[in-house]
């Protein structure tokens, strides 16, 4: 049975036993409740009450079929209207499943358990349409960036065939330039996905560590191109995976110092703790950016140097790495162009209780 009929149903049942229960309390009131005389009035009881239960059913059976009809009839209507905006969730539901996501219920009317369940899924419907075409964009952008080194790869093998008699170390030489980015651009897409599905330990960890470790790891980089690299900052416990954050961290040193100034640049990481975050900021100098720009930079094989490539460019992925990792550990990002150039970035996570 649908809900409709099962309401209805339970609509007229309970009307009639409300009125069984009525006419049966008016039937015993009457044959017990009421003064001798009203009743009995020739002495014979018992004879007046068979009498009475006589004259008394016909009125029961015609009140309780009335009742009967005018409980399914109402129930049936009244239930049609409750479960109307259950319809509207169904029709939107229905379109959703055949890939159109941007139908949305709007369910008109006061704020009660149906509205809370249509707003609930209109917010559903548009946090996945946006889902669903950043994975779309994801992937052309994917599917175009792994399309380069195999072009060029394809490219070079052609001209070493046709020109059996080339030398070939410039040749190898720039295929594996062209592998290595291939790998770096796989090992970067498997990071991301890692960071998206959330499998990973979560681990007590102190944040300045990690960035002493990052920055460590990267001052040859900044001292082969004149930057001066500064680190500050107190103990900042928080929860989480260590690898993950290091690449974090990582990312967002590396691309501090490859985006800055050709010259006499500064990269600027601190860390920071407060009762209830973890905050990590990284700075930089370099040229200005504008607002719209730096809003698109999360975004995935997005660059701050209008996608020019150098010699540590990378793939386009860090501060979407970034941006994944910092959302699996339920944090937030925030990308601000400074006044005087460069970008300043700003981590919050969860501080460790």
């Amino acid at each position: 049975m649908s809900v409709r009929l099962k309401l209805t149903l339970s609509y007229a049942g309970f009307l009639m036993l409300a009125g069984t229960l009525v006419l049966a309390a008016m039937l015993v009131f009457y044959l017990y409740f009421l003064p001798a005389g009203w009743v009995d009035t020739t002495g014979n009881f018992w004879i007046n009450r068979r009498l009475l239960l006589r004259s008394f059913a016909p009125f029961i059976a015609v009140v309780l079929a009335f009742l009967l009809v005018f409980g399914l009839l109402g129930g049936w209507l009244l239930a049609g209207r409750m479960l109307a905006p259950l319809a509207c969730i169904t029709d939107a539901t229905r379109m959703a499943a055949n890939g159109s996501l941007s139908q949305r219920i709007r369910l008109p009317g006061p704020r009660d358990e149906f509205r809370e369940l249509a707003d609930a899924f209109d917010t559903m419907l548009a946090r996945l349409e946006a889902h669903v075409a950043e994975q779309r964009r994801f992937a052309a952008n994917a599917s175009h960036e792994l399309r380069t080194p195999l072009a060029i790869t394809q490219t070079l093998l052609d001209v070493a065939r046709n020109d059996p008699h080339r030398d070939t170390s410039e040749l190898l030489a720039l295929l594996h330039a062209v592998n290595t980015r291939a790998i770096n651009l796989t090992e970067a897409l498997l990071l991301l996905s890692r960071a998206d599905q959330r499998s990973f330990t979560r681990e007590q960890l102190d944040l300045s560590l990690l960035a002493e470790e990052a920055t460590e790891t990267l001052l040859p980089l900044a001292e082969k191109r004149g930057l001066t690299l500064e680190t500050s900052g107190d103990i900042t416990p928080t929860i989480g995976s260590h690898a993950l954050l290091l690449q974090l961290t990582t990312n967002l040193v590396h691309n501090a110092i490859v985006h800055n100034l050709p010259e006499a640049g500064t990269v600027w990481v601190t860390t920071s703790a407060h009762p209830q975050t973890a905050v990590l900021t990284v700075e930089n100098t370099g040229e200005k950016l504008s607002p719209h720009l730096v809003s698109t930079l999360g975004e995935p094989f997005q660059r701050g140097t209008q996608r020019i490539r150098t010699d540590h460019a990378g793939v386009g992925l860090g501060l979407a790495i970034v941006k994944s990792i910092t959302r699996a550990h339920a944090g937030t990002l925030t990308l601000t162009p400074r006044d005087t150039g460069g970008l300043r970035v700003t981590v919050q996570l969860p501080a460790r209780s």
